[in-house]
């Protein structure tokens, strides 16, 4: 073996040798350290760029869910509520057909119908979560995946019309009110109900359909960043020893051109 003193060839290699096995080693401690196999878009262009969208649509149809859940939290208050008005108008319905026996007080009947139509009015004024109207003819629009869902309960109401006139006759619990026809006001009441239901089942349904997405998005973002971390504690490991033992080599090289001095004693 040639021995060289201004060049030392082998400690030169194992040092260049030493400097690619620290690199990989604090490479893998820091992704351990992290969780991440991917901490700058250096580490891995296209897979941070794919990363990143992912975890924004991801984030998105998160934000969809939650409107979603709103959404569905809105309907099931305002379908209690109308169940509670068809429940009342039952109640008016059965008192206008007990005023048909000429036995029984009209004048309770009368209170009793009023006292139902108030309750119903009360109702429809009052159904409302954070301070909006749910009964209310405006409507209101949900951000629900590829499109928003907008609710509008009032519209199959219809108490800008026709059923309002009706309410208002109940309301004054005279001899009237036992023989207002009801029967308008009732279906509209189904109506609403049955809207109701069918727009729950539109948003349970893209509930489903996100929920679905979500988790196919986040475990694509899983694959793109989190570290294996049984591999990098491997490579870690291997490094240190590896790092040991070149220190020693190193040691050893650099020792070598010192046997020259024996050649001039």
């Amino acid at each position: 073996m040639a021995i060289s003193v201004n060049s030392n060839l082998g400690a030169m290699q194992i040092y260049n040798a030493m400097q690619k096995n620290q690199s990989a080693t604090q490479a893998a401690q820091l992704r351990l350290a992290t969780g991440s196999k991917v901490n700058s878009a250096s580490d891995d262009t296209s897979g941070w760029n794919i990363g990143v969208q992912l975890q924004a649509a991801s984030l998105n149809m998160k934000s969809e869910l939650a409107n979603i859940s709103d959404a569905t939290n809105f309907l099931s208050t305002a379908e209690s509520a109308l169940q509670q008005v068809y429940d009342k108008l039952n109640t008016i319905a059965s008192k206008q057909q007990d005023a048909t026996d000429p036995l029984k007080d009209a004048a309770s009947l009368q209170n009793d119908v009023k006292t139902a139509a108030d309750e119903i009015s009360s109702i429809l004024s009052n159904t409302k979560i954070t301070g909006t109207d749910l009964l209310a003819s405006a409507a209101a629009s949900f951000g629900a995946g590829s499109s928003n869902v907008t609710i509008n309960i009032g519209s199959k109401l219809a108490m800008s019309t026709t059923n309002q006139t009706t309410l208002t006759a109940l309301q004054l619990g005279n001899a009237t009110s036992l023989t207002t026809d009801i029967t308008t006001f009732q279906a509209a009441v189904r109506s609403a109900i049955t809207y109701v239901g069918n727009e729950t089942q539109t948003l349970n349904s893209r509930s489903q359909y996100l929920t679905s997405a979500i988790a196919n998005s986040d475990a694509s973002v899983s694959q793109i960043f989190d570290t294996d971390t049984v591999g990098d504690q491997i490579t870690s490991s291997k490094g240190q020893v590896t790092s040991q033992l070149a220190t020693s080599m190193l040691a050893q090289m650099n020792a070598a051109p010192q046997q020259l001095l024996r050649l001039f004693q």
